[in-house]
């Protein structure tokens, strides 16, 4: 069962933490189909946040066909999103890397500022749009063109967090 951790000073609404989390769950293989998730009583008993917020959250997933409410049972995987899972080799490569980047004297935040800026040179379009690989234009992108690029450096607190929200998380408006 996946565990939130709600970061207060992060700057991203409570709601969109509980998305992000969940997302990269079921990224991550933690969270399968079929998989129940937390009552919105038992994550307000571990975080103290209001129910209406875990609930919120738990609709935008549902509206995202991510998860399914059932009355009186809980709310269940629908489907996942697990393309790396977390035993995989590249995790494992990823885990040494942060464990070096420590011994070398970053904290999470300068591990979080390095590990997004890889991540845009290699994910974006060079205009700040993101790209999945194979989509027009995905090789070839210039890592060295900075033009038009906005900062997504990640408010959540870095490797092993969730990632940065996308512009329609933050542009919700709700702070809970």
């Amino acid at each position: 069962m996946v565990e939130y951790r709600i970061d207060r000073h992060s700057g991203v609404a409570t709601y969109v933490q509980i998305v992000q989390q969940t997302k990269q769950a079921l990224r991550l293989g933690m969270l399968r189909p079929g998989d129940k998730l937390p009552t919105a009583r038992e994550v307000v008993e571990a975080t103290a946040i209001n129910p209406n917020t875990v609930l919120k959250a738990y609709r935008e997933l549902e509206r995202d066909g991510l998860v399914e409410a059932r009355r009186g049972l809980g709310t269940f995987v629908r489907r996942g999103l697990s393309t790396a899972p977390a035993d995989s080799p590249l995790r494992t490569e990823l885990d040494e890397w942060a464990d070096r980047a420590r011994e070398a004297g970053l904290d999470r935040d300068d591990v979080s500022a390095l590990f997004t800026a890889v991540l845009d040179e290699h994910f974006t379009d060079g205009r700040g749009r993101t790209e999945a690989p194979g989509q027009p234009g995905a090789d070839r992108t210039d890592p060295t063109d900075r033009t038009d690029r906005t900062d997504r450096t990640d408010t959540t607190g870095g490797p092993g967090r969730t990632g940065p929200a996308t512009h329609r998380e933050h542009s919700q408006g709700d702070p809970s």
